[in-house]
């Protein structure tokens, strides 16, 4: 199964001279699933000719917001959308996430509780409680009326959402295994852009064990046409 990678964003240079873009760390997550992966840079300017050029497709995250003005959001949005329309499953990851749920009518904001940088744990259904690496600051505050959620947390209500058969999006970064995680740490550590505070407690927590596995499988279980969830009421 091909599965079409749209790359919002690219890994910062020392993250990626260890563990490659975020295409690869995909790639690396749902390895033995019996994917293969095409690339196009969308934050460059790349895009398909069509939702045909794959079986199903995966938006990355970025380091941009949704609602800002970017020369690649208007036409992913509308990407987006033709393939929420065809047969084509779509999963988003945190920009990716935000995205979809913005170009089928949610809202997406600069979330008024800050940042979450590290490890979370969420309440995803079918699993219980599931510990993954976080890191952004935007967050779904409403999503659109066909998404029902199935994953959530104190900290980000609509943590993951299901649209059907059609979308399946996840606020934190499956993909972020924890020495990825502990590479962006390294390289962002000193940043003025993330609070003090919240770089210490993501430090501090580093050798937390994270179930990005439950998720990457319920992940490639909906891109197969597999995935059975329970939804809450």
């Amino acid at each position: 199964m091909l599965i079409g990678i749209l790359q919002c964003g690219h890994a910062p240079d020392e993250v990626r001279a260890q563990h490659g873009d975020f295409d690869a760390m995909f790639a690396a997550l749902f390895q033995g699933y019996d994917f293969t992966f095409q690339t196009w840079n969308v934050v460059d300017g790349e895009f398909p000719t069509t939702v045909d050029a794959a079986d199903g497709w995966l938006i990355s995250g970025s380091k941009h917001g949704a609602y800002e003005d970017h020369a690649f959001i208007p036409p992913l949005s509308d990407l987006i959308r033709e393939i929420y329309a065809s047969a084509r499953p779509m999963v988003g990851i945190c920009f990716g996430h935000q995205i979809i749920a913005q170009a089928l009518g949610g809202h997406v904001e600069k979330f008024e509780g800050g940042w979450a940088i590290g490890r979370h744990d969420y309440s995803f259904n079918g699993h219980g409680s599931v510990t993954l690496n976080a890191w952004h600051q935007d967050q779904v505050t409403a999503p659109p009326p066909e998404a029902q959620v199935i994953g959530s947390s104190p900290f980000c209500q609509f943590a993951a959402l299901l649209y059907g058969e059609k979308a399946f999006t996840v606020q934190p970064h499956p993909e972020f295994s924890n020495p990825v995680f502990d590479d962006y740490v390294k390289s962002r550590r000193s940043s003025p852009a993330y609070p003090a505070a919240v770089m210490q407690r993501a430090d501090q927590l580093r050798h937390v064990p994270i179930q990005n596995s439950a998720i990457a499988a319920d992940i490639a279980a909906f891109l197969k046409g597999e995935y059975r969830a329970e939804i809450s009421s």
